[in-house]
């Protein structure tokens, strides 16, 4: 069994919530989907915690305008990611520690495969920063080109919206599939959400495990989340829309 998680944000109350979570299967693996970084207030600490757990990682547009310049993003994405840079760069604990985490920021591929299986942060068309929205089902033009795209089956994140959707062009929220689907031959994204900033009207941490039969189980974890919104509150560079959307999960 493997655990897909993706965009904790630098969340560091909703990462250790999700990793306590796992604890309680037999995961074999943790993979990430990127977006370390961006917006909340604990970088160091959330890279620190995926180089120890993670087996993947893959780049998220956020890492990647942490390592280099950030391009596209709103003012209040920018300034965090300029802040966030800041916090990577001084040298805590140590020198050797700050570079450490640069080198695998750096060094985080865009897509990573397993037979028939694709994982990336965002779309096989651009892995770092395309979007795939619920209702781009009605998008056919889109959704057949990213669909020839892959094999079977693709895992990824970026929207921090969960779900799943099929080859006959349907969105199946996790609700409304009672937080489980089983994979098959039909080709299929599943979006995994969001662990530090879940944006589908639920607060709680989401991410999903993928047993080996294939069936995938979304899994919501609730958190400390008042303790991550006062430390953003308390960073003058972050912008205090970024606590209060987490208390809405939006």
């Amino acid at each position: 069994m493997k655990a897909i998680i993706s965009d904790i944000h630098a969340n560091l109350e909703a990462l250790q919530a999700v990793l306590d979570d796992i604890r309680q299967y037999n995961v074999e693996a943790i993979y990430c989907l990127g977006d370390v970084v961006g917006y909340g207030p604990n970088p160091r600490e959330c890279i620190d915690l995926v180089m120890e757990w993670c087996a993947v990682t893959m780049l998220g547009n956020h890492d990647q305008g942490a390592v280099f310049d950030p391009k596209g993003f709103n003012g209040v994405a920018e300034r965090a990611i300029y802040w966030t840079r800041a916090q990577l760069e001084a040298p805590v604990p140590s020198r050797p520690a700050a570079d450490r985490r640069w080198e695998f920021l750096g060094d985080c591929p865009r897509t990573y495969k397993e037979g028939e299986t694709l994982y990336l942060h965002a779309s096989p068309r651009h892995p770092v920063n395309d979007y795939i929205f619920p209702e781009d089902i009605y998008h056919q033009a889109k959704m057949e080109r990213l669909f020839r795209l892959i094999d079977r089956h693709c895992f990824h994140g970026h929207t921090h919206v969960p779900g799943i959707i099929t080859e006959a062009l349907q969105f199946h929220a996790p609700d409304e599939v009672d937080y489980c689907w089983k994979l098959d031959g039909r080709k299929t994204f599943v979006n995994v959400g969001s662990v530090g900033q879940p944006r589908d009207a639920d607060w709680r941490a989401c991410y999903v495990l993928l047993d080996s039969d294939g069936t995938v189980y979304y899994r919501r974890v609730e958190y400390d989340v008042e303790a991550t919104i006062q430390k953003i509150y308390d960073e003058p560079e972050l912008d205090d829309f970024l606590g209060n959307r987490l208390r809405e999960g939006r």
